[in-house]
C-alpha cells in the first residue's frame, strides 16, 4: 500500500495535471481500487484549495444598479439623482 501525498509533493503539481490525476483516481476509487479512495480524496482537496484562494483574489463583480419595482419589464437603468419614485418628472 502507498502513503498519500503531502501538501508539499500536490504543490509541485500544476493545476491541469492534478485535475487529470484527480478524475483519473477518482475513476479508480470508482472501479473498487480501495487504496485509490484516499489519493482521489487528497488530490481533490488539493484543486478544491486552488479553486478557493483563486477566486478570493479575483474582485467581485460590480453590482448592477436597481430598477424601480413596477419596470420589471424594462432591463436594468441606470438611475439619476433626480429620477425617483416622487420625483416630479
Amino acid at each position: 500500500m502507498t502513503s498519500v501525498p503531502s501538501p508539499s509533493q500536490l504543490a509541485e503539481i500544476d493545476d491541469a495535471a492534478l485535475e487529470r490525476l484527480a478524475v483519473d483516481w477518482r475513476a479508480r476509487a470508482g472501479y473498487g481500487d480501495r487504496d485509490a479512495f484516499g489519493f482521489a480524496h487528497a488530490l481533490e482537496v488539493e484543486r478544491r484549495r486552488r479553486l478557493r484562494v483563486t477566486r478570493l483574489l479575483q474582485p467581485p463583480p460590480a453590482p448592477a444598479p436597481d430598477r424601480p419595482w413596477w419596470k420589471f419589464w424594462h432591463p436594468k437603468m441606470p438611475q439619476t439623482a433626480g429620477d425617483g419614485p416622487m420625483s416630479p418628472t
